[in-house]
């Protein structure tokens, strides 16, 4: 089957067909999230807490991002691969954004790149990466990546100020030329406004419904450490599976039960004796 496309994705939205969206960061997960017939995977800078160990989506880097989506897109074969730009990749200027993404594209065979935000001069840089013939998708709502400025990570829309400013960012990212629009941690209610007022499709991450959801791998397989968002819903228990296989393998290592002798090989009486003849003083 060919790779999922633009025009197909905005067909979904027209017919009213769920858009399916997860975030993964290895090849393992991609090729799970391809023979579950997942419409989009979002290499997230998320990874950065998620399999690197950061305490913030800001500290990764561009070069970190990119072997997670070099491993993603060898995975996928239909899905449609979006990938996060780094946080201080694109603030500088609107060069400094279209370098960034066309290395997401050029080195990683991203079909699209995401930024943060509704600024202008995010609107800016939006426009800037659309013109070089580089497909877009907007975040708006809680944003990671400047969540300080927000207060820190906590749900947007909820006041009379912030309500309008993302019904503001939401139509300045579409005008601005992204061809899709993820709204996290915001009132359903909002985000219905927002569908009402847009053309693109809505992915939403704790934004009720939408033209489509998205959520982390591994927050839905319950492999996530540590807290997790109220929005998040956990379909599996790997991660307690995984912690109860490794501690068994651990228990029959230390009781001398693993290895037996049905996982080695075995060696001719010939060669036994050619290795004990070649120790010193044999």
């Amino acid at each position: 089957m060919a790779r999922i496309t633009i025009p197909q994705l905005r067909d979904r939205r027209a017919a009213g067909d769920a858009i399916v969206m997860v975030t993964a960061y290895d090849y393992p997960g991609a090729r799970a999230a391809e023979r579950a017939g997942v419409d989009m995977v979002l290499v997230g800078d998320s990874g950065a807490q998620v399999v690197l160990g950061h305490d913030s989506t800001v500290a990764v880097t561009t070069d970190e991002l990119l072997v997670l989506a070099k491993a993603v897109r060898r995975g996928t074969d239909t899905a449609f691969v979006v990938c996060d730009v780094a946080f201080g990749t694109t603030e500088t200027s609107d060069a400094q954004a279209v370098d960034t993404a066309v290395r997401f594209v050029k080195e990683a065979g991203a079909d699209a790149v995401k930024l943060e935000g509704g600024s202008e001069a995010r609107l800016s840089r939006i426009r800037a990466i659309v013109a070089a013939g580089i497909p877009v998708v907007g975040h708006i709502g809680l944003t990671p990546q400047t969540a300080t400025a927000l207060g820190g990570l906590r749900a947007q829309g909820r006041t009379v100020e912030s309500a309008t400013r993302l019904v503001a960012e939401a139509l300045g990212v579409q005008a601005a030329g992204a061809f899709c629009l993820v709204v996290e941690a915001v009132p359903s209610e909002i985000t219905a406004v927002l569908r009402e007022a847009l053309d693109i499709p809505i992915i939403g991450i704790g934004a009720g419904p939408a033209d489509g959801q998205v959520l982390v791998l591994h927050d839905l397989l319950g492999i996530t450490e540590g807290h997790t968002a109220k929005f998040v819903k956990s379909y599996g228990t790997i991660g307690a599976d995984m912690t109860a296989a490794i501690a068994a393998y651990a228990a029959e290592v230390r009781a001398a039960a693993f290895p037996g002798p049905e996982h080695g090989y075995a060696a001719t009486p010939e060669a036994v004796a050619a290795a004990r003849a070649a120790l010193p003083n044999a």
